[in-house]
């Protein structure tokens, strides 16, 4: 079916790749299972998840972008699979600085030996999107200049297009595709692909967590130099430390490996459940550990967001699992499903399992998600795609305080971000803007309050009048409505005053 998709002209050699890859990867069954071919029957091979792998790695970043945000999906795939896209990369040979150049130097509007005292034309990292250099600035100021691949933006644009018109064609075709929401799922790459394709967006993030975090000294995040800066360049200060991979690399530099994990325990929890915006991948690639005891963040093109209500139901899921409440634990769940409903009986059954293997001792997230996981699959649960990225986080970042310091616990560092958690909350709801509006409404109240109240005494005397027994629900709301305003009007007078 591949072959015979309907598309415009200008991505059917892109189609023609994508088709040729699958074949050469011998992916018909997942092509059959997602509604894309004829299903050649049979079992599923053990090597389909690695070859599923390999295959979006060899169609490039647009796909291995896909792979990475179905890593995150514990809750719709198995073990295996997860497992598999988590080993998805996007290494990418090196270009010569004669083929960027031109690029580089168009958005610089000068020449590179106009804007840097040094420019190493050796790159210092690349990945499928980008490639990056060392330079100086004028002033002496070491820095990185990533610039992105020539032609980079028109082949993913023309991938995502593609994409978009496989999802709908899945989500038609096939019973079993639907339960992954691959229309959600093409939406969250796209938002995903976009965002890092801009290299303003990397740019902004890393003003924001800064400023987010700016009251903890210990954290290190890159200063952006806009003036050199666009959508395909961005410069940044050049931070040398030692990736958290291990506790011996790090004493051996004279960092602490506990007070590192300390310190990234109370970032990732301040960044989901304080901030409400966080480093999507954590991992030891995009840390870096400084003297001091201190950590730096790299690479923020991935950032996400968490609104309010769900840094509280998080918050709320931990806590209930620690307390050992599975009722609780269950409404939680319960809320964050997207789908059929489920039997409640048989989640609370679930949140009793999970209770009683991580209810007390140490908590290890991935040891408690590896359980997680495969009940809530089995319970048919579909977690929004926002939660999946907090998880992946957090699991990520859980993984790199275990490798450093074996054996660390999350607990304590939990009841400390629920305090932070509460005073940020208490500290939001009384900000300044917050009360002026408040003001302002009330405000209005007032002025409009002599004529509602003559509105409700002329709707009460008339409901009187024309309906001798007037049901009491309608008797009842006005009333209620009444109280509520005068109610409003005391208030606006005093805050007012």
């Amino acid at each position: 079916m591949l072959k015979t998709i309907v598309v415009a002209a200008r991505d059917r050699e892109r189609l023609a790749e994508i088709s040729a890859v699958a074949g050469r990867y011998g992916l018909d069954m997942l092509l059959g299972r997602l509604g894309l071919a004829k299903n050649v029957g049979g079992s599923e091979p053990s090597d389909l998840p690695a070859r599923t792998r390999q295959a979006l790695e060899a169609l490039g970043p647009t796909y291995v972008k896909l792979g990475q945000i179905l890593a995150t999906r514990q809750d719709l795939l198995p073990e295996n699979w997860i497992e598999e896209f988590g080993r998805l990369h996007s290494d990418a040979p090196t270009l010569s600085f004669d083929q960027l150049r031109g690029d580089l130097e168009e958005a610089l509007g000068e020449p590179v030996e106009a804007a840097f005292a040094r420019f190493d034309t050796e790159p210092l990292a690349a990945a499928s999107m980008a490639q990056v250099h060392r330079a100086t600035l004028h002033d002496g100021q070491e820095v990185v200049v990533k610039i992105r691949r020539p032609g980079i933006a028109r082949r993913m644009q023309a991938d995502l297009r593609l994409i978009t018109h496989l999802a709908g064609m899945v989500e038609a075709g096939s019973r079993e595709a639907r339960r992954f929401q691959p229309r959600a799922l093409v939406q969250q790459l796209l938002d995903t692909v976009l965002e890092e394709l801009d290299f303003t967006q990397e740019g902004r993030n890393a003003d924001r967590l800064r400023a987010d975090l700016s009251d903890n000294h210990r954290i290190v995040i890159p200063a952006i130099y806009w003036t050199f800066s666009s959508d395909t360049v961005l410069v940044m200060d050049y931070v040398e430390g030692v990736a958290p991979r291990n506790g011996e690399a790090l004493r051996a530099a004279g960092i602490d490996p506990a007070a590192i994990a300390d310190l990234g325990a109370e970032l990732v929890l301040d960044m989901v459940l304080v901030n409400g915006r966080f480093h999507g991948d954590p991992h030891p690639g995009n840390l870096l550990c400084l003297p001091g005891n201190r950590l730096a963040l790299l690479d923020l093109g991935l950032i996400g967001h968490v609104s309010g209500r769900r840094r509280q139901q998080f918050l709320t899921f931990i806590l209930s699992l620690r307390s050992g409440d599975a009722q609780a634990l269950a409404d939680t769940l319960l809320i964050w499903h997207q789908g059929d409903q489920p039997s409640r009986e048989r989640v609370v059954a679930a949140a009793e399992q999970l209770v009683a293997r991580h209810g007390s001792g140490p908590l290890v997230l991935s040891r408690m998600v590896a359980d997680f996981f495969p009940l809530i699959r089995k319970e048919g649960l579909i977690l929004p795609p926002d939660l999946a990225l907090i998880f992946k986080a957090l699991i990520t970042m859980d993984g790199v305080l275990g490798a450093i310091q074996p054996g660390f616990d999350l607990s304590e560092a939990l009841q400390r971000a629920r305090g932070r958690l509460v005073m940020h909350q208490l500290s939001a709801a009384h900000a300044p803007e917050k009360t002026v509006a408040l003001l302002l409404e009330l405000s209005r109240i007032a002025d409009d309050a002599p004529r509602l109240l003559r509105a409700i005494t002329r709707r009460l005397e008339a409901g009187e009048n024309a309906h001798p027994m007037p049901l009491p629900d309608k008797r009842s709301e006005w009333t209620a409505y009444a109280i509520m305003m005068a109610g409003a009007m005391i208030a606006a007078a005093i805050m007012l005053h």
